[in-house]
Formats: C-alpha cells, structure tokens, sequence
C-alpha cells in the first residue's frame, strides 16, 4: 500500500532545531501525544501549537532533531497534527525515532531553500516528490522503500509489528 500524499502549510525553521526546543523537557513526562503537541516548539515559536493544522509540514534547515535522544521529540510534532518533516538534513536518532513513530520525514535541500512559511504543499512520500502549490515548483526527496511506506502508513514500528502478528497468527488459523 502506497502512503497517503501529506498535504497543508508549510512552518518555516533554521539549522539546529534541538530535541529541547521541540518538546522542552518538562514536557517530557505527557503520554498523551494531543497533550504533548501542545508544548510542541513553544520555546522556538510560541505561535506554533495555536497556528499549526492538521496536515501542515515543518521546513527546515540542516540538522533537524539534534541533541538529545528525546523520543518524545517525534511523538509532540505528530501530536501536534505535523503530517511530516522536511529538512536538508536530520540528527540521526530523531530520524530513527521519528520514523519509529510514523512521522514521515523528507531530506531535500532544494525545496527546504525554495519554501517559505505559509507556503502549501504537498508530498507524495511513495515518490519522495515535494510541491509547493503556492510557487508551482515540484522538487524530488528520496522515496521511502515499501516497507518503510508500509510501517509508516501503519502509523509506526509498532503498530507495524502488531499488524504483522494479526496477520501471521489469521494466516495459521487457516
């Protein structure tokens, strides 16, 4: 199954967003991923939780997500209803956790210096293809391979494995 084409506002940001700055740790101990969305990039942008819309997209400079191994910092940007991240590039442990979790998250230093804020666009995660509908230009991501496509759209690793099990434990009762 091919994932969903991510579409809304685009919320600018520069080089560096750390983990504590999208989810300060005082934060850190909120289960509920709505809740957690709500303290979502308050130190940055005090504006962004009562701005943001379900389906819009983070754009944002070099390494996104660096500092701490904060996977709640993931957990707040989806909970905050951010259908995906794009970014010339990602600290390595936000890009495992967030794809753990089900965030789609995009490496394209073309469109990351081509969009502005409040800019709409659209990705298409099964092509990588990026489009900013609002200056009619197209870029190209890296397209995310099935099984990435497949976990994503399961909404993350575990609900992944979980569907995975269902359907190995369906298939021997058969």
């Amino acid at each position: 199954m091919a994932a969903k084409t991510l579409s809304g506002r685009a919320h600018r940001y520069g080089k560096n967003v750390d983990t504590d700055v999208i989810i300060p740790g005082k934060y850190c101990s909120i289960v509920d991923p709505v809740e957690l969305g709500k303290h979502a990039l308050e130190g940055l942008d005090p504006e962004f939780s009562s701005n943001v819309k379900p389906g819009d997209l983070i754009v944002a400079e070099t390494n996104f997500g660096c500092g701490s191994s904060r996977e709640v910092a993931p957990i707040a940007i989806k909970g905050a209803g951010v259908s995906g991240v794009i970014a010339k590039s990602f600290a390595r442990i936000f890009y495992r956790n967030a794809l753990n979790i089900g965030l789609p998250i995009f490496e394209s230093a073309q469109a990351v210096d081509d969009i502005a804020s409040g800019d709409e666009i659209e990705v298409e995660p099964s092509s990588g293809t990026i489009r900013n509908k609002t200056r009619g230009k197209e870029y190209q991501a890296a397209a995310f391979p099935p099984f990435m496509q497949s976990l994503i759209d399961a909404g993350g690793l575990q609900a992944y494995v979980e569907q995975r099990l269902a359907q190995r434990a369906a298939g021997a009762k058969t």
